[in-house]
Formats: structure tokens, sequence, C-alpha cells
């Protein structure tokens, strides 16, 4: 497990945003009828300040032992950062990383760590680690007919996107209908099996947020990425404070969020293709004007084979100093074995799922991604 240099003090900026913008989905506050699943990563892991929040709150023996160490403050945390049902701020971060709100110093969290560890893993505990994970295997009717074959994921286990998820949402349908797609959509992680995948040629993660896959999903979305399925990311899916799926984090993506402004958090930002050549960015504008929740990453997908697309120029919006990146890659192609993978940064907010540059590039990523005859080449020298 990586944790983001600054990422407390990036973690300190993002609560005022958090609790204004985390408003329960309807759709997600409810328990999931479906069979739980049995397989969920983290059932058997030992506790311990790595684990997730949610998973140190949802034990009585590990929330006690924390508890006492921060004087009573888990009881004071807000809704959306001590809360146990998804989606919750809690399955994205770390107790380490937690430590901004529960007062916890960092010799402290160092003397807790023995500690969580020397507990039991009980029957109890793996079942309730795997409550928000699902299995349900819900049939996934084609909205629109046609080719490429697309599926749209949207199952959240941390910070619901309340406004992108479903803004985007819409756009990728009416994407579709234009441009004879077939498209599908789900928010159910049992509908990632191989079987499904099999149906389609790329998959888009929309605003997804905290760990979502069992095990045998995570092998399912691999496999099919690895063989040569096409992978479109956008905003959120890149945005966890923690990853506790290493492919996901290293592979797919290559970049950890940091943080993001919040003084104001929409700013207007001056946008520049970095590769006008590719089929991703070719027939775009050099460069634009938007405005958005501009992500900082605490190192860059360069390093880890990403052929970076689009910057973000740090001197037409204000970032902070703990923010400031420098060169600041704002999307990015990266290979999988055979796979395309595509991750995008920008889309907070609903209108940046109406802006005609942003929806150019959209378009064009799940072109490229859900062409199998396109190559994947390593990234051109700087």
């Amino acid at each position: 497990m990586r944790v983001a240099p600054l990422m407390t003090r990036a973690l300190r900026t993002l609560v005022p945003a958090v609790l204004a913008l985390a408003v329960a989905s309807p759709a997600l506050a409810a328990p999931r009828a479906a069979a739980k699943p049995v397989d969920c990563a983290l059932r058997d892991a030992p506790f311990s300040v790595e684990s997730p929040l949610v998973d140190i709150l949802l034990s009585p023996a590990a929330r006690a032992i924390v508890d006492k160490a921060a004087n009573g403050r888990l009881a004071k945390l807000p809704p959306q950062f001590a809360g146990t049902q998804a989606p919750t701020f809690a399955a994205l971060m770390t107790l380490r990383q937690a430590s901004a709100f529960t007062g916890l110093t960092p010799d402290a969290v160092a003397a807790l760590d023995p500690q969580l560890r020397a507990l039991p893993v009980t029957e109890a505990d793996k079942v309730a680690r795997c409550t928000r994970y699902d299995n349900d295997a819900t049939p996934l009717p084609l909205i629109t007919q046609g080719k490429p074959r697309i599926l749209l994921f949207e199952k959240v286990n941390g910070f619901y996107h309340k406004e992108a998820i479903p803004a985007a949402h819409d756009a990728f349908i009416a994407m579709a209908k234009r441009k004879g797609w077939a498209i599908a959509a789900t928010d159910k992680g049992g509908a990632i099996t191989a079987q499904n995948l099999r149906r389609f040629d790329a998959v888009i993660w929309n605003n997804n947020s905290g760990d979502v896959l069992t095990v045998s999903q995570r092998k399912a979305v691999r496999d099919f990425v690895e063989r040569g399925g096409g992978f479109v990311a956008i905003h959120g899916a890149g945005g966890d404070s923690s990853y506790f799926w290493d492919w996901y984090a290293h592979d797919v993506l290559g970049a950890q969020f940091k943080g993001h402004p919040m003084a104001p958090q929409f700013q207007d930002a001056r946008v520049v293709v970095e590769a006008p050549t590719h089929p991703v960015a070719k027939g775009l504008p050099a460069e634009w004007t938007m405005t958005d929740e501009w992500y900082s990453f605490s190192d860059n997908p360069r390093t880890s084979g990403a052929t970076v697309l689009l910057t973000l120029d740090e001197k037409s919006y204000k970032p902070g100093t703990a923010l400031t990146m420098g060169d600041h890659p704002l999307a990015w192609t990266k290979c999988a074995g055979k796979g395309r993978i595509f991750y995008s940064a920008i889309g907070h907010r609903a209108e940046s799922y109406a802006q005609p540059q942003h929806l150019a590039l959209l378009e064009s990523a799940i072109t490229w991604a859900a062409d199998k005859r396109q190559p994947c080449p390593a990234p051109a020298a700087r």
C-alpha cells in the first residue's frame, strides 16, 4: 500500500467539500438483497493501520482500540466519514490517513498497529467486510444496439459523485445512440463476470469510488483487459485516497490522487493537448479553457509508462503549493497486456458532460479503447 506524500494535508483540505457534496443516493442507501459474496479481497486480512477505516469501524474490538487512543473522537466524526454502509468515505481511506480527522499523532498510529494486528479476524468480521460487495448477477440488457459494445459500470462504495454520475450516464447513453454503439449499464459488481465481459469490447468506469469488486470480479476485469478489451475511466475512478487493488492502482491508473483545490473548489483552467496526433486527441483544439474540479497526483503517470494526452496549465488557475505538480498530466492512455486503457481526471461537474471538447475527448477515447485493431504504442520520448 502506497500512502501518497502530502495526503494528510490534502485530506484536511477536502473535508469541507465532502461535507458539502456527499449526499447519499437513494439507489445506494439501502442494503443490497443479493447473496453476500465470500471472496472480497480484504476478507481475511489482519487488522492494521493500513486497513480501510470502514473495516475498523465495523469491528467492535478494533473500533474500541482505536477510539481509546483517539480519546473518543471516532464518535464525533461526521457521518460521511464514519458511515459503515456504502457509499461511505470511510471505504476509501486507511486508518493511517484518517488520523487527519481523529487527532492521532504519527507515534500514536504506530503504537496502534501491533495492537490491531494482534486481534483475531472473526467470521463476523469477514461477513461485515464483504457486505459492501455484491454477487448480484442481474441480466444486462442492451440499452442500444450496434457496435462496438460498451459496458457502463457505476458501482460506488466510497464517495458518490451525485452530479457527475447521472450526467455522465446520460451523456454516454446519448453518445451511444448517436454513434450506433451497443451499450448496457449496471451498478452491480456481480455483473462483472468473464461470461458477461465477453459480450463487450470496452468497459467504462463512471466515477467509481471505493473498492468495488470481489477477487473473482477483479480477475474477470484484468483478464478482459489484458486479453485485448478496452478500459475507460473518468474523474472519480482515479480520485480515491487509497487503492486496495495493486493492479488497478499501478497498471490501470499509474498515478495516486493527492487532492484538489478548495479555495475555490471549481476554477477556470487551461487544458493543453500534448499529443495531437494520438487517435484519442486528434481533432481536438490545441487548448481550451473550462471550469472543473482539478485533480493533482502524487506521482506522475509518465513514470508508469503512460502516454499523456492532455496537461493542465497550472499558471491558469490556483492549485496551491501542496497541489502544484509542475508537469501536470490530466488525461492519458496506458497499455496492459493487449488492452488499451484511457483515464481522464476531468468530470466532477454535471456541466462538464455537456462541454464540447470534453465530449469529443470521451467519444474518441471510447472508440479507440474498444477497437482491438488499435495498437497501444509506448509513449513518445519528451
